[in-house]
């Protein structure tokens, strides 16, 4: 479904060259449960950014779903991620002055998808994540287990094959995160593409796979055993 060769990314500065990534080549299949690890500033949300067409190598070639992504345009970009994607954030990224049901709804709206649609769509993510019942309530009425439960309703409201998240248990206690990854493994199970990056040894070891970077490169990558 993923697959990059020999990816790497630098950034400039008016006086100094960062390479954030190094010659990095991996495959993610279909389905799979993987789990991007290593220390802060080692390239994990880079190589995120990177597979969710949210950033372009500086070298290397990337193909996503089996369309090269240098041959595309901005436009289509765009489309890919719309039609394809769904995205989960440390700090939850809710819009305050909406419902939780309004959030989910938003990632439907640029998609040509009738209101009763919608709703029926909204409805499904909020009680697939169990909170059905927190509908009506805004961010702020929400624990924190409660409000990323409401941000992975709307990664997955409109049916995306990929899902990346960038430390998505960071925010949250140990009971609330062991339940997010369980949530995560449960959407993989059923044949949604997880991608997550994770300090956590305890959550990375709900993934199929674990890959570990250092200074930008790929440094190990382990499969759970069957």
């Amino acid at each position: 479904m993923l697959t990059l060769q020999n990816i790497s990314k630098d950034y400039y500065t008016s006086e100094v060259q960062t390479r954030a990534l190094e010659d990095v080549s991996l495959e993610i299949q279909a389905g799979e449960f993987v789990a991007v690890m290593g220390p802060s500033g080692c390239g994990k949300s880079t190589l995120l950014n990177i597979l969710g067409l949210l950033d372009s190598p500086t070298s290397g070639s990337y193909r996503f779903m089996g369309e090269p992504v240098e041959r595309c345009s901005e436009r289509q970009l765009t489309a890919l991620r719309r039609a394809a994607l769904g995205f989960v954030f440390q700090s939850f990224n809710l819009i305050d002055d909406l419902t939780v049901a309004a959030n989910v709804e938003v990632a439907l709206l640029y998609r040509r998808i009738g209101a009763a649609e919608r709703r029926q769509r909204v409805a499904a993510a909020l009680e697939q994540m169990g909170i059905a019942h927190r509908a009506r309530h805004f961010p702020r009425q929400l624990s924190g287990g409660q409000q990323q439960r409401a941000a992975i309703a709307r990664a997955i409201v409109a049916q995306p094959k990929l899902i990346l998240a960038d430390e998505p248990t960071g925010n949250l206690d140990s009971s609330n995160g062991e339940n997010v990854m369980s949530l995560l493994a449960a959407l993989a199970g059923n044949g949604t593409t997880v991608v997550i990056v994770t300090h956590s040894l305890l959550h990375a070891a709900n993934a199929n796979r674990t890959i570990r970077l250092l200074d930008g490169r790929v440094l190990t990558e382990t499969r759970l055993a069957a």
